[in-house]
């Protein structure tokens, strides 16, 4: 019997990595067996195409490389990861959170496309991963959502205001609207629970954060 793949997505700045490992480490003390897992997989040899597309080898800005081909740099990245590291785990029943999946394809390649070609998109990106190369489909999808202008800030601040040190997504500001506005339609159109995460221009607590998303695992669970 297959486990449980509960994915935490969201836009740069949002705080994936944080409430992944806290969400984790609170399932292990329920006595649940849980593994963490994150994408891209930079330590692989799966992530090279994805590390020359992100450091501008195919060009300075994200719509140099179109949706599609995009997308399969970091699905082969993804198809590697399951086969290598997770499947078996997954497989056996254990629980496997994730920071990003076939989800952050969504978000980030959809905003280089028409809103109308969106739809069309989506049916082949999730058919493409989870039919065809064959990794599941989560089960939950807990969305992250941050004003943009906070994400903004939480980004150069954790590169202490060097701008060099951003990726081509990174420095793309009207990239990142498009973005933020096309994980809004995902979110909506694909049923995933809407974790808002600033308030009055600031981040919520990790605290109260953490307990939405406890609260949004529940049933799957």
């Amino acid at each position: 019997m297959n486990g449980r793949l509960i994915v935490i997505e969201g836009l740069d700045g949002s705080g994936k990595a944080t409430q992944a490992a806290r969400l984790t480490a609170a399932l292990k003390t329920q006595g649940k067996n849980v593994k963490q897992i994150s994408f891209p997989n930079y330590a692989s040899d799966s992530s090279a195409l994805i590390k020359m597309y992100l450091g501008g080898q195919f060009g300075s800005h994200p719509d140099d490389v179109n949706a599609y081909a995009a997308s399969t740099f970091y699905s082969v990245d993804r198809y590697a990861s399951y086969k290598s590291d997770w499947g078996g785990f997954y497989r056996e029943g254990g629980i496997v959170v994730s920071d990003r999946y076939t989800t952050s394809n969504a978000v980030h390649q959809c905003s280089k496309l028409p809103r109308e070609q969106w739809p069309a998109f989506l049916d082949w990106l999730f058919d493409f991963e989870y039919n065809k190369i064959g990794i599941p489909a989560p089960d939950r999808v807990i969305y992250l959502e941050v004003d943009p202008a906070v994400s903004q800030g939480l980004m150069t601040a954790r590169y202490k205001g060097d701008e060099s040190k951003k990726d081509i997504h990174e420095k793309d500001l009207a990239y990142l609207a498009r973005s933020h506005d096309a994980a809004d339609y995902c979110a909506r159109a694909l049923g995933w629970v809407k974790v808002p995460c600033t308030e009055q221009g600031a981040m919520r607590s990790i605290e109260a954060i953490h307990a939405d998303l406890l609260e949004a695992i529940k049933e799957v669970l």
